[in-house]
């Protein structure tokens, strides 16, 4: 499937900002599921970035905004070619230990309650990607999908508790529950492509567990699937902090409004 993807971030700024640094994983790379056919990142200096690939593979750009300004625009856009792998996306192209994903931090923190379901888990089978899609289906079941229930900081043990949350606490949380199971598990950034006409989300955020003989899988508890060629994957980190698309700091006073807008459409072949 030939997909594109035009992804606009602005920043309005109540007083003009100034050296703002804004720090962009915005970059997709080829996968086993992607092929990357065409992409730009428009910004203000993306001429004279800094560029660099991170810890995870991300490829990051860091562009600094000197003179006051009070509007701040980011696009992403191109064309990947993406194939439905079953979620698999293999091993990573990158020299990384798969076990640094095993390290939990503030936002994937488990609980008693999330351990008790990766217990039940593991006492219903033994083999591992079993265990997974088990997870995945019981997040899926146990946590509602109920927008504007929680926010950028809630934990996966608080999501877990209340029952309902998004894609990121959903994620949040099957990577809690992996890692307990001695699993690494890798948070995921990306998009969605919806064929169905209306309102929808097309930003979304998904997990990846490792596992030896299989590499990099893909589990989506929010929609209760593995990612399909719907799905163009992004940026991975620890969590959604690590693998935001965007995050930076101003020099500034007054109030800051973001939009974001993300469509993403498929082309003929």
């Amino acid at each position: 499937m030939l997909l594109k993807i035009s992804h606009t971030t602005r920043y309005h700024y109540e007083e003009p900002g100034i050296n703002a640094v804004q720090k962009l994983r915005l970059t997709p790379r080829d996968t086993k599921s992607q092929r990357i056919q065409s992409w730009t990142v428009d910004a203000p200096g993306i001429e004279t970035a800094a560029t660099h690939i991170d810890g995870f593979g991300n490829r990051v750009h860091l562009i600094s905004q000197i003179e006051p300004e009070n509007d701040l625009v980011i696009t992403a856009s191109g064309e990947v070619e993406t194939f439905d792998t079953g979620g698999i996306n293999g091993p990573d192209q990158y020299q990384i230990n798969p076990r640094v994903f095993l390290n939990q931090t503030g936002l994937t923190e488990s609980s008693d309650p999330i351990d008790s379901l990766a217990e039940e888990i593991r006492l219903s089978s033994d083999n591992p990607l079993d265990q997974l899609h088990m997870l995945m289906g019981a997040i899926s079941e146990r946590v509602v999908y109920e927008p504007w229930t929680t926010h950028s900081g809630t934990t996966a043990a608080e999501a877990f508790e209340s029952g309902n949350g998004v894609c990121q606490d959903h994620a949040h949380i099957l990577i809690a529950a992996a890692r307990y199971l001695d699993i690494p598990a890798r948070y995921v950034t990306g998009y969605l492509h919806v064929e169905e006409e209306g309102n929808y989300v097309a930003h979304h955020a998904w997990s990846e567990a490792f596992l030896p003989e299989l590499g990099w899988i893909g589990l989506d508890p929010a929609n209760g699937i593995c990612p399909t060629e719907h799905y163009i994957w992004l940026s991975c980190g620890l969590d959604a902090v690590g693998a935001s698309p965007i995050t930076g700091v101003r020099k500034g006073s007054g109030m800051e409004n973001l939009t974001v807008d993300v469509t993403v459409k498929q082309q003929q072949q």
